[in-house]
C-alpha cells in the first residue's frame, strides 16, 4: 500500500486527537459519511492508543483505512502496527522512524518544515510529505517548494480551518489535514461543501 493508493480522489484528511474511544469512532462514522475516507488517529500518548484501535475496527467495516499519528518513536510505530494501523503520520522526519514504519509494512508521512527537511526526507524516497505547520508556513510555502520539488506531494497540516482548504490546495497542496477545526461541528458541516466543490 502507498499514499497514492490511500489518498487517491482524495483532497481532505482528518485528524481526531485525544478524543476517547467512543467518541471517535462517532465522529470518524459522520466524516466517512460525508465522503472524508482518510482519517488519523494520534497516539503522541500511550491512552490514545485505544482510540485508534477502535477507529481502526470500526473502518475495517467499511473497508476503509486509519493511520496512527504524532508517531516519533519505533516504540510508537510497533503500537500502531499491533491494533491495525496501515500508516504513520510524525510532525518531522526521522530517518530512523521512517525505516521502522516500512519494516512493518507501514507507508510513513513525515512532517517538513524547511527546504532542507524536505531535500533530506526526499534523498530517504518520501514523495508524500506533511506541510507542518501549515498555518505558519503559509501557501505560498507550498508553492515555493513545489518548484525544486516538483514530485512532492505535501499534505498541508496544522492550524487550518475548512474555509482555508481552497487555498492550500491552489497553491499545490494534493491534501488539506483538519484537526481542531473538526471540534466544531459547524466546520465538519462545511467539509461536505468542500468536498463537493
Amino acid at each position: 500500500m502507498t499514499f497514492d493508493e490511500i489518498f487517491t480522489g482524495q483532497r481532505v484528511m482528518a485528524i481526531l486527537r485525544g478524543l476517547p474511544a467512543d467518541e471517535t469512532v462517532a465522529v470518524a462514522g459522520k466524516l466517512w459519511d460525508a465522503g472524508v475516507t482518510v482519517l488519523e488517529v494520534p497516539i503522541g500518548s500511550p491512552d490514545a492508543v485505544p482510540a485508534l484501535k477502535a477507529a481502526v475496527d470500526a473502518a475495517r467495516e467499511r473497508g476503509l483505512r486509519v493511520g496512527a499519528g504524532t508517531v516519533i518513536t519505533a516504540d510508537q510505530v510497533r503500537a500502531a502496527a499491533e491494533v491495525g494501523a496501515q500508516y504513520t503520520v510524525a510532525p518531522g522526519f526521522d530517518p530512523l522512524v521512517l525505516a521502522a514504519s516500512l519494516a512493518t509494512g507501514m507507508p510513513h508521512l513525515p512532517g517538513v518544515g524547511t527546504a532542507t527537511e524536505v531535500q533530506k526526507a526526499w534523498l530517504a524516497g518520501c514523495r508524500w510529505l506533511k506541510a507542518f505547520p501549515a498555518a505558519a508556513l503559509g501557501p505560498a510555502w507550498i508553492s515555493g517548494l513545489k518548484g525544486p520539488f516538483p514530485d512532492v506531494n505535501f499534505v498541508a497540516t496544522g492550524g487550518l480551518k475548512v474555509a482555508d482548504a481552497p487555498t492550500y490546495l491552489a497553491a499545490g497542496a494534493r491534501v488539506v489535514a483538519l484537526g481542531a477545526a473538526l471540534a466544531d461541528p459547524r466546520q465538519r458541516d462545511e467539509i461536505g461543501k468542500l468536498l463537493a466543490s
